[in-house]
């Protein structure tokens, strides 16, 4: 029986060994296939890196545009070389492009972009033109600014000219004014010397006639006394006088100053030496307007116990510091 079942197998087909044989045949070219798309995968991988870094450089040259067209004063043959730049990029990918074309999907993803920077580098260049135009706008601006500057500078010397002359022959004018009131001054000065004669409360000190106060007023008051105001008559004779001589353009006063020494008033009409210096020069030039003097001619002003001819604490200082002035000045 085991003889029978041995002869049945031994006369049987056996499909095993070519079942393997077929079966090594087909992994062997499917390892082959993989390792041709390995291959050509890696290839594809190498080019499309290259095209990435073909498209960082051309965005890094429409970045550097971007930047080159925000400088207003960049001057045209330097965005020309720049735009030369990038058409020499542009037709350097474009060639790469249909270089690759046939290399597989990735390669027409490249061409949509490259066709997607060219558009953006037409309106970069559309907008270099506007900017041109623009630059070349403010370029004739500035030279009309530059013309209506240079005319400008051109009046102000002629009138900076005319300016130095005016004031040449105005201070010559005023120093012929000066040396005619100075006349008067000495004129005037010359008829109240003698007028009021030889007094020892009565002298001049520069440029201003000098009047002790006791000449017109008690201690502490600013009420004229009547030996003051008989004083006050010649002088406003004289005045008068001498306004019919000095010439109407030429503008004088006669400032009348009150001044008193540095020792407190202890008054109840007056609550410190400047309310009494300036009521005393009031006194006078509104006595002198009752006598017939023009009131444009007069000023009145009150210094207090601040400018002392004499420093000293004597009794003499203080007579002396207490006085009136008169000063014939321009007004």
């Amino acid at each position: 029986m085991a003889l029978a079942r041995g002869r049945r197998n031994d006369s049987g087909f056996n499909y095993w060994p070519g079942f393997v044989d077929a079966l090594s045949t087909l992994v062997l070219s499917i390892v082959f296939l993989l390792s041709v798309f390995l291959v050509v995968q890696f290839y594809l991988s190498q080019e499309i890196s290259g095209k990435d870094k073909t498209l960082e450089r051309l965005n890094a040259q429409i970045a550097q545009l971007s930047n080159l067209l925000s400088l207003e004063k960049t001057s045209k043959l330097g965005l020309e070389d720049q735009l030369a730049q990038m058409r020499a990029g542009l037709a350097a990918a474009e060639a790469e492009r249909d270089r690759l074309a046939g290399a597989g999907a990735g390669a027409g993803d490249l061409g949509k972009t490259l066709d997607a920077q060219k558009e953006i580098s037409a309106r970069a260049l559309s907008q270099v033109e506007i900017l041109n135009q623009q630059i070349s706008a403010l370029r004739r601006q500035l030279a009309a600014l530059e013309e209506a500057l240079d005319a400008s500078e051109k009046r102000d010397k002629e009138s900076q000219g005319k300016i130095a002359d005016l004031g040449q022959r105005l201070n010559v004018a005023l120093a012929q004014r000066v040396q005619e009131l100075s006349r008067y001054r000495s004129e005037f000065f010359g008829r109240l010397r003698s007028i009021l004669g030889d007094r020892p409360d009565i002298r001049i000190v520069g440029d201003r006639f000098v009047f002790q106060s006791e000449v017109f007023f008690d201690t502490g008051q600013a009420l004229l006394l009547p030996e003051g105001r008989a004083e006050l008559d010649q002088i406003a004779s004289a005045l008068i006088d001498l306004d019919k001589k000095i010439p109407p353009e030429i503008a004088w006063v006669l400032r009348v100053d009150g001044h008193t020494d540095v020792r407190p008033i202890s008054s109840p009409q007056f609550k410190s030496n400047w309310d009494l210096s300036a009521a005393r020069a009031i006194s006078v030039v509104q006595y002198l307007i009752s006598r017939g003097v023009s009131p444009q001619r007069l000023v009145a002003a009150g210094f207090g116990e601040f400018q002392p001819l004499d420093a000293d604490k004597t009794e003499e200082a203080y007579k002396r510091n207490r006085r009136i002035e008169l000063k014939l000045t321009e007004r």
